[in-house]
C-alpha cells in the first residue's frame, strides 16, 4: 500500500516555473515506477510524464518535452515535477501517480496502482 500526497500547485503566469513535490508513503519507494498525469476540466486525465524506480530513466508526453523535468529522491519517498515556461494549456489538477506493474513507458492511467489527490495548477495568461 502506498499513499500518495501532492503539493506545491498555485496560480502562477505564462512563463513562470512551479515545482510540484509527491511524498510517498512506505518503505518500498524505490520499488514503484512513479509518473505525473493532469487533468484539465472537461477533459480525460492526461499523462505527462513517468520516471524508473532509479530515476535514471525518464519519458514525457510530446506537450512538455524541454519545459517539464521529473525526478525522484527514494532516500526521501519523494518525487518532482519542475515545470518551467508555463503556458496556460497546462493549466490542470496535477495528480502523482505509482505503478508496481513493469510496463515501460506506461502512459495509460489504468497502469498505475495509487493515486494521490491532486494539486491544482493556473497559469494565467
Amino acid at each position: 500500500q502506498v499513499q500518495l500526497v501532492e503539493s506545491g500547485g498555485g496560480l502562477v503566469q505564462a512563463g513562470d516555473s512551479l515545482r510540484l513535490s509527491c511524498a510517498a508513503s512506505g518503505r518500498t519507494f524505490n520499488n514503484y515506477v512513479m509518473a505525473w498525469f493532469r487533468q484539465a476540466p472537461g477533459k480525460e486525465r492526461e499523462f505527462v510524464t513517468t520516471i524508473g524506480w532509479s530515476g535514471s530513466l525518464t519519458w514525457y508526453a510530446d506537450s512538455v518535452k524541454g519545459r517539464f523535468t521529473i525526478s525522484r529522491d527514494n532516500a526521501k519517498n519523494t518525487v518532482y515535477l519542475q515545470m518551467n515556461s508555463l503556458k496556460p494549456a497546462d493549466t490542470a489538477v496535477y495528480y502523482c501517480a505509482a505503478m508496481s506493474g513493469r510496463t515501460w513507458p506506461a502512459q495509460s492511467p489504468r497502469d498505475y496502482n495509487y493515486w494521490g489527490q491532486g494539486t491544482q495548477v493556473t497559469v494565467s495568461s
